[in-house]
């Protein structure tokens, strides 16, 4: 990120020479000049000197708030030293990009004004280099990096096999295809409690959870996977059950076992929770190439479901919530359209690491009342919606939850979910006032820069330790998961077994 912030500031001031050359005003020269790029050097230097002797202040300030070791003092300057091997090399493009700016100019020049010449000498330029790399560089990234995450999502693992308990999609009972189904969709159908290990811990009778997934190979496409999905779900008694989770998962089918372990302990495994793959790329990725196939496919399964749900007997029928992480979130709240549910309103959601691109979210904290916080908003009475963060969860003093309860679960320190391009220009909410509690106290605005911190955090926002970033907790979804679905007959002392069960529980992305 430092070498992109320098290369960035010289390119601004490349831009502002070239006006002041283009609109062919006086150029500074003589002793002034000499002495003005000096005076510019110096200060550069020592600021840059200043800058990366704290960067270990910085560094370990926000690594002691999320447990993480802390660095050395050598590391600033291994940073340094890469950081100006990247600008040299990314300035000697740009200084290439502008010879040929200059030379396609000086061409023009011969029949054109010098104004216009010089104009369209930049403009050709640039077009041609973006072209260029963009054909040649991003394309070829991006569809090796397809090839990649296809490649991992078909992964044959001999170590997973079938379910055989008659509830899971891709067993005997079931007529989706087990090698239809990706890897992320296997381990979701294959892992979590059983019927014996509730019982285990509750000490009370449980029934072997429900659990479908549709992979990406079940249909053509998104309506296809949904009915696939929805006549499991039936064949597998998922709508006999107390509780139904519609759950969109990540951009690579990924179902954070960290959401769906603990919500079956609470409910003594009856419950079902069906999903569908719509992408196997990262979710980062894919809200940079793809940002509506979420919201497309978490909407098509839940009208699907939803259809369904609806033509059943109000007094024999589950629950219904919503669940998504990530770019899962973005398009499972997209999914809960208000007007479609006004007559027939499910329960409720519980929504984590709501990405930056998430238009209900954004609208929510945007009408935040007055005196909450941007990283943990309060919203009307919080009846109908809550925010909640790895302290707890924000409400208006004696809030009640109304029939439907939505929460978003996310971190001051999710980039994920802060990114904005807003950042550039302006100073965003969640660095005014009282910052959040894994915000270091060093972190400020400044404008560009900040943009490129943030942008440069969002592929990395999962390598954080649990309960910080975009990696969120078994414990504080144990609490949202409470508060959204209320279960019965559970009480503090089991929310304190099924803690002790999740305390220090990581589970990375495939």
């Amino acid at each position: 990120m430092p070498a992109f912030s320098f290369v960035v500031g010289y390119g601004i001031g490349k831009l502002l020479h070239f006006i002041w050359w283009a609109l062919e005003f006086r150029d500074i020269d003589g002793k002034l000049k000499s002495l003005l790029i000096w005076a510019a050097l110096v200060a550069l230097s020592v600021l840059t000197l200043v800058t990366f002797n704290r960067d270990g202040v910085w560094q370990n300030s926000i690594r002691s708030k999320m447990d993480m070791p802390l660095i050395d003092g050598t590391y600033p300057w291994l940073v340094a030293g890469v950081a100006i091997l990247t600008a040299l090399v990314l300035i000697a493009l740009l200084r290439a990009v502008i010879w040929l700016a200059w030379r396609i100019g000086a061409t023009l020049n011969r029949v054109l004004p010098r104004r216009t010449a010089n104009t369209l000498g930049v403009l050709i330029a640039f077009f041609v280099v973006f072209t260029l790399f963009n054909d040649f560089v991003v394309q070829k990234a991006l569809r090796a990096a397809d090839n990649i995450f296809a490649a991992i999502d078909r992964a044959d693992d001999d170590d997973v096999s079938p379910p055989t308990h008659g509830f899971a999609s891709g067993g005997a009972n079931s007529i989706v295809e087990w090698d239809d189904i990706g890897t992320n969709g296997k381990a979701f159908l294959t892992g979590g409690p059983s019927q014996a290990d509730i019982t285990d811990l509750t000490g009370r009778p449980a029934r072997e959870p429900v659990r479908i997934y549709a992979g990406y190979g079940s249909g053509e496409d998104f309506d296809a996977r949904a009915q696939i999905a929805l006549r499991d779900l039936i064949a597998l008694g998922g709508f006999d059950r107390s509780v139904l989770i519609v759950a969109t998962p990540t951009g690579t089918g990924w179902l954070d076992p960290a959401a769906i372990e603990p919500v079956t302990y609470l409910h003594n495994g009856d419950l079902a929770i069906v999903s569908m793959q719509y992408a196997y790329v990262p979710s980062w990725l894919s809200i940079i190439v793809e940002p509506d196939r979420s919201r497309i496919a978490a909407r098509a399964l839940f009208d699907t479901i939803f259809e369904y749900w609806t033509d059943l007997p109000k007094d024999n029928r589950p629950e219904l919530y919503l669940f998504g992480l990530s770019l899962g979130a973005l398009g499972s709240e997209a999914s809960a359209d208000l007007v479609t549910m006004l007559d027939d309103p499910i329960q409720g959601a519980l929504w984590s690491g709501p990405p930056f691109a998430s238009t209900t979210w954004a609208s929510l904290t945007a009408r935040r009342n007055e005196g909450s916080s941007a990283w943990l908003p309060e919203f009307r009475d919080g009846g109908f919606v809550r925010f909640m963060n790895q302290n707890g969860m924000a409400s208006p003093p004696g809030a009640k939850w109304g029939n439907t309860r939505f929460v978003y679960l996310q971190y001051a320190s999710d980039p994920m979910v802060f990114f904005s391009s807003h950042l550039a220009l302006s100073r965003p909410d969640w660095l005014v006032g009282d910052r959040g509690p894994d915000l270091s106290e060093y972190f400020n605005w400044y404008p560009l820069v900040t943009f490129l911190q943030v942008a440069f955090d969002v592929p990395m926002a999962t390598s954080t330790p649990s309960g910080h970033g975009h990696t969120y907790d078994a414990l504080d979804y144990i609490d949202g998961w409470i508060e959204v679905t209320r279960p019965a007959f559970w009480s503090d002392a089991d929310t304190m077994k099924l803690k002790a069960l999740y305390t220090g529980f990581e589970a990375s992305p495939i």
